[in-house]
């Protein structure tokens, strides 16, 4: 018998809370003052790719690879999306955070160079950071980067270099997205467009990255690809999100292949709801739900925190 993701709680808001964009992205949000952090540099098949390593104020007890999104073509280590959630992780769950930074689609560069990136900085953390007795390892990340983060634990499940959680917030797994319900879409008419992932807006970000909208790769929109045997995952979604359809169907996907999956929803969130500071309440359910997936299982086929 076919098992089912543990249901995610109903949201119930019934409007959605729109955010607006932060309008400086060249300072970095604030992190917790308990959070150091340190610039390096690994190696990949590309050239360097540079890295930020958030270290807790105790010894970690996880270890997790973090991919900002940006529909595969923008992006920063700044982003709040990557510095804030990097920060605000690595302090709720004790874990040393490593932000990848890796090379956006665009001026001829195209999929799998992003995705080549991110693995080489998962090879990196595997040398530098040896796991210790008891430490999980964690690939994670959000909407284009929740891809990457698949994709790399796809690539690690094939080479022996397998993760022991997944983290995806707000995944964009699959090309054609799945349709949202109808009832949600009028909820969102008048939402600001920059919130908004129509087809159009679908189809520029895969052509950008992929270079067609045709024929793709699988891991390039890895819902499509192999799932079995992909560790434990946790998957954060929004409300307000044409692209929520798609983390729904992944973790039907991963339930029928005997991954455990557990989802929350952000209730009156659009996409990309991490990325906004200040953060909203909702955000930070989010960032304590993604924190508890870095804590050890305490009952057999129960996730901490459940």
């Amino acid at each position: 018998m076919t098992r089912r993701p543990a249901p995610a709680e109903t949201p119930t808001r019934p409007e959605p809370l729109y955010l607006k964009p932060r309008n400086d992205e060249t300072v970095p949000p604030p992190i917790p003052d308990s959070v150091t952090t340190e610039d390096v540099i690994a190696r990949g098949p590309h050239g360097a790719v540079p890295l930020r390593v958030y270290n807790p104020a105790t010894r970690p007890t996880a270890t997790l690879l973090w991919m900002h999104g940006g529909g595969f073509s923008r992006g920063t280590l700044d982003w709040p999306e990557a510095h804030l959630v990097s920060g605000e992780i690595a302090a709720r769950a004790s874990a040393r955070v490593v932000s990848v930074d890796y090379r956006l689609a665009g001026n001829g560069i195209l999929f799998p160079v992003p995705l080549d990136d991110a693995y080489a900085a998962w090879e990196w953390l595997a040398t530098e950071f040896p796991p210790s007795e008891g430490e999980i390892r964690a690939l994670g990340g959000a909407s284009a980067g929740a891809a990457l983060a698949l994709g790399c634990a796809i690539r690690g499940r094939d080479a022996s270099l397998p993760a022991d959680r997944l983290l995806l917030a707000y995944p964009f797994a699959h090309y054609p997205s799945p349709a949202l319900d109808a009832g949600t879409i009028r909820e969102m008419e008048g939402m600001p467009g920059i919130h908004r992932f129509p087809p159009a807006t679908v189809d520029e970000m895969v052509a950008a990255y992929v270079g067609r909208t045709t024929d793709l790769p699988r891991l390039a929109l890895p819902g499509a690809a192999r799932l079995d045997g992909l560790p434990r995952t946790v998957v954060a979604l929004s409300q307000y999100d044409e692209l929520r359809p798609s983390g729904e169907l992944l973790g039907r996907q991963l339930t029928s292949v005997g991954v455990p999956v557990r989802l929350h929803v952000a209730r009156g969130m659009p996409h990309g709801h991490l990325n906004h500071w200040p953060s909203p309440a909702e955000a930070s359910a989010s960032l304590d739900f993604l924190a508890a997936a870095l804590t050890p299982v305490t009952a057999p086929g129960k996730a901490a925190g459940s």
